[in-house]
């Protein structure tokens, strides 16, 4: 019952802080194309340079079968939201050990700053979706509007997901900095277990319940479903959703629970 009022005070805390929030968002984005050429092209430019390598490899020399979706489409619909999970969590978990400094001297909702990181990266994504649009049109995909309203849905469920997988890793990064290289090691075995390269179909059926376990599987195979496919997402995706709504809850009683401790560690 405490952790529960607990939660609802920090988050009724947070939310007097939006003016923060944003601010502190509009800040990274600046500082990370502020000195850049391209600027937020690279936005754009970063998966589909891993879509056109993915596509040369497993279109040309090692044949995937897509049900007839070009390949360059089919993994760039998956590149896009992978991208922002995978770059999303470790900027939250370096967010705090980054600006040691103003944990260290002031007083505010700290996890402002693990936020503000995912959502700079989440602007990097509706730019890249952009590209997205413009492919699904050029290929002529069949596409029904009202399906694409299952988009925001599936959208909040990865959200949700980054989140909570973000302020746990930025709470623990605090006492131990091995998490961050641990992370980008473990998001390297992630990509390979998600069906981002491969339909799921090449799983076996027997392991396919397990493999969903994975609540990334069920967002990638359910964002072909909606905009590739034409077709509702399966009911993986309400397993991710209560995956992705625990590790939130978790994530974020963690956070609240060890960020007295971050000036003295920091």
């Amino acid at each position: 019952m405490q952790t529960s009022i607990g939660i609802r005070a920090s988050a009724r805390e947070l939310l007097q802080a939006t003016d923060l929030l944003w601010a502190w968002t509009a800040r990274i984005i600046r500082a990370r194309y502020q000195q850049s050429t391209m600027g937020w092209l690279w936005a754009v430019v970063q998966p589909a340079a891993s879509v056109a390598i993915l596509t040369l490899v497993f279109s040309l020399f090692v044949r995937v079968d897509t049900g007839g979706t070009p390949y360059v489409l089919f993994s760039y619909l998956a590149v896009v939201p992978w991208t922002f999970f995978a770059s999303a969590v470790p900027d939250m978990a370096d967010s705090l050990v980054q600006n040691m400094t103003l944990v260290g001297k002031i007083y505010f909702p700290r996890e402002i700053l693990p936020i503000s990181a995912m959502l700079a990266r989440l602007l990097d994504l509706g730019i890249a979706s952009g590209l997205l649009v413009v492919m699904i049109i050029y290929f002529g995909v069949p596409s029904s509007p009202i399906l694409w309203l299952y988009v925001p849905l599936i959208l909040a469920i990865e959200t949700a997901f980054v989140l909570g997988l973000g302020l746990m890793a930025a709470a623990l990064n605090v006492f131990n900095r091995d998490v961050q290289p641990l992370l980008r090691l473990a998001l390297q075995v992630w990509f390979y277990a998600s069906p981002i390269i491969y339909p799921v179909s090449m799983v076996p059926a027997q392991f396919q319940p397990v493999y969903y376990l994975n609540p990334m599987a069920a967002i990638i195979e359910a964002y072909r479903a909606v905009l590739l496919y034409g077709t509702p997402p399966d009911a993986y995706l309400a397993l991710s959703a209560v995956v992705s709504v625990v590790v939130l809850v978790i994530g974020y009683w963690l956070f609240r629970r060890l960020q007295f401790q971050f000036a003295d560690i920091i």
